[in-house]
């Protein structure tokens, strides 16, 4: 078995072989090298069919128009392009979204309130899901978007986005979903699903780093503003010459992610299983998160009496994380943990194990049995 085990999918992934070998192909002076908005000659013809097959095959995953899918460079773009996008241009405006999103969400709507945009920021329960009577007690006249993450990063929960988007629907306010951490992990349909702007992310679904997509339902209701200028490429929404060769990555990942969708969602429950089995002999062990609502490869737990800088010290075979990785550097405790309630106290003793495609269950043996081994210790020192 390959030491250390990797347990940290939610932060990345690994490239998918398929995926890197489909993207070698728009790389060298052999493949489809050529600039996607060349239109006078062959090599930007053959990258332009590229990008617009790609552009399909992340359309399907969530049943959406090709049309619907803007390239950007990543989840964080595309969820600054949907929030200032529709705030743009507004004389007054009101955004409604929670404490506990991804901080490309939470430090664009801290922003745009440095500018004078009023956001209401909702609490989660203790589950850490936002439930829908809170954002309808919070709209107000001049609510323009409703902005909630389909599955936490940190806690794997989901948000009930069909109830939530049904009445924002009805009241002709944008609903945006941070779908990064959902994508490829459970069913997406937004030909059902009342979502109006949806973010993407590659390398979340064994795709490369660099690539993202933001869905725009095509509606005249739905207008966005570009944020990035020079060129009008994609609709005039995101500028800037297109990445062929990430572009193929991603609609190959995403691809792959819709054929074994079903498949790998009952993989991982049971590596999710099988790891909880293995730490039943331990005690003192705190799920947190919702227990029904959520996605399986995602498991934060807290472990009394033990630090988890301490625990995640002791596990050197093991790589885990005790937070979002956009967060992981700050001393603080995460502030999503602090968000459900949890004291710092109980936050700095949590730790977040993701599994994913390529866990085994060797590896989940393994890591069941060094955890309990090294919280046994800590707990013997106290």
């Amino acid at each position: 078995m390959k030491k250390p085990v990797y347990l940290d999918y939610a932060a990345t992934t690994p490239v998918d072989p398929d995926v890197a070998d489909e993207m070698i192909k728009y790389l060298t002076p052999d493949g489809f090298f050529g600039n996607p908005a060349s239109r006078s000659h062959g090599f930007g013809w053959q990258a332009e069919a590229a990008v617009e097959a790609a552009r399909g095959q992340v359309a399907s995953l969530i049943h959406a128009d090709p049309r619907e899918i803007v390239w950007t460079s990543g989840a964080t773009e595309s969820d600054n392009l949907a929030i200032k996008g529709a705030v743009a241009g507004r004389d007054s405006a009101h955004l409604i979204t929670s404490t506990i999103e991804h901080k490309a969400v939470v430090d664009t709507c801290k922003w745009l309130e440095a500018q004078g945009t009023d956001v209401t920021w909702l609490e989660p329960g203790h589950d850490g899901r936002i439930q829908p009577s809170q954002v309808f007690n919070a709209l107000k006249p001049e609510t323009v978007l409703v902005s909630l993450m389909l599955v936490n990063n940190e806690l794997g929960c989901v948000t009930d986005t069909a109830t939530i988007g049904a009445e924002l629907r009805n009241r002709g306010v944008l609903f945006h979903v941070d779908a990064a951490q959902a994508a490829g992990k459970l069913p997406i349909d937004v030909s059902t699903m009342p979502v109006d702007l949806l973010s993407l992310s590659g390398h979340k679904v064994y795709g490369p780093k660099g690539v993202g997509a933001l869905y725009v339902r095509r509606s005249p209701d739905v207008r966005i503003e570009a944020q990035i200028h020079g060129g009008g490429h994609e609709r005039g929404m995101r500028s800037g010459t297109l990445a062929t060769h990430q572009i193929a990555g991603m609609g190959k990942a995403f691809a792959i992610a819709e054929s074994s969708l079903e498949s790998e969602i009952r993989q991982l429950e049971g590596l999710r299983a099988s790891f909880l089995k293995g730490l039943s002999e331990l005690p003192g062990i705190t799920l947190n998160g919702s227990e029904a609502c959520r996605v399986p490869g995602i498991i934060n737990l807290s472990f009394d009496g033990v630090d988890a800088e301490s625990l995640m010290l002791g596990l050197r075979d093991l790589a885990v994380s005790s937070g979002s990785a956009c967060s992981s550097a700050a001393v603080e405790p995460s502030y999503v943990l602090r968000g459900i309630g949890l004291s710092d106290e109980l936050a700095h003793r949590a730790l977040r194990f993701s599994v994913g495609r390529y866990t085994t269950t060797e590896e989940i043996t393994f890591a069941s049995a060094q955890i309990v081994d090294v919280v046994t210790r800590l707990r013997a020192v106290r």
